[in-house]
């Protein structure tokens, strides 16, 4: 999964791909494959965390951007990574830029599973949360259980980030805030701080991250 994981990162036409882990297998069996890897520390309370150890340690210049994906999205399209750099290279204000798409199943809007994210008229992050928000107060108080009718719309987060190196630096010395550690939420670290998130909508969602042996078993019938 993660040499998968990987290529995709190759693919999307970034100027360096490098894998950052704290497990020796994974470098081993990435390095072999003709990747660059580090170990970072086992201590790091989210992937963000990671990311910034290896940030400083490139030596990467305040302005830069890296994309992070996490290696459990082995099915995210190259060209979504592109997408989100681009983003955060036109936000000059944000720190990060991120990608959500529409929910258009009830399940998913209820699932812990599934990131939801509130976003303004200019498409910058107002909260994310595990539970269905925007909460849709009178159709819920009739007990329905469909997704509301329209103008409602719920969006899911996905797990694609990119970031300027200079606020990621500083993220790690904020430590794990209550927001994050309450929804186990890294992205909510940025928000509790004042720091802009700035988003992309996807039409379509792209094939799901691997959160559940279910995910794991979707993924693999999608790749073999």
């Amino acid at each position: 999964m993660i040499l998968r994981t990987a290529e995709v990162a190759t693919q999307s036409g970034a100027q360096r791909v490098v894998i950052a882990t704290d497990d020796v297998e994974i470098l081993s069996v990435v390095q072999s494959a003709g990747f660059e890897a580090f170990m970072t520390s086992p201590h790091h309370t989210s992937g963000t965390d990671r990311l910034a150890e290896l940030a400083e340690r490139l030596e990467a210049p305040d302005d830069q951007v890296l994309v992070n994906l996490q290696g459990d999205e082995p099915l995210m399209p190259p060209e979504v990574l592109r997408q989100v750099a681009q983003r955060l290279l036109s936000e000059p204000e944000a720190s990060v830029a991120t990608a959500v798409t529409a929910i258009h199943d009830p399940q998913e809007l209820t699932s812990p599973h599934a990131v939801k994210a509130v976003i303004n008229a200019n498409g910058h992050a107002l909260y994310f949360s595990r539970a269905p928000i925007p909460f849709a107060r009178e159709h819920h108080a009739a007990g329905l259980t469909a997704l509301p009718p329209s103008p409602f719309t719920a969006l899911r987060h996905l797990g694609i980030y990119a970031f300027r190196a200079g606020p990621l630096r500083a993220f790690s010395g904020w430590g794990p805030c209550m927001l994050e550690t309450t929804e186990q939420l890294e992205q909510l670290r940025w928000l509790f701080h004042g720091h802009l998130i700035c988003t992309i909508t996807l039409p379509t969602a792209p094939p799901p991250g691997i959160d559940t042996p279910e995910d794991l078993a979707r993924a693999q019938a999608l790749l073999l």
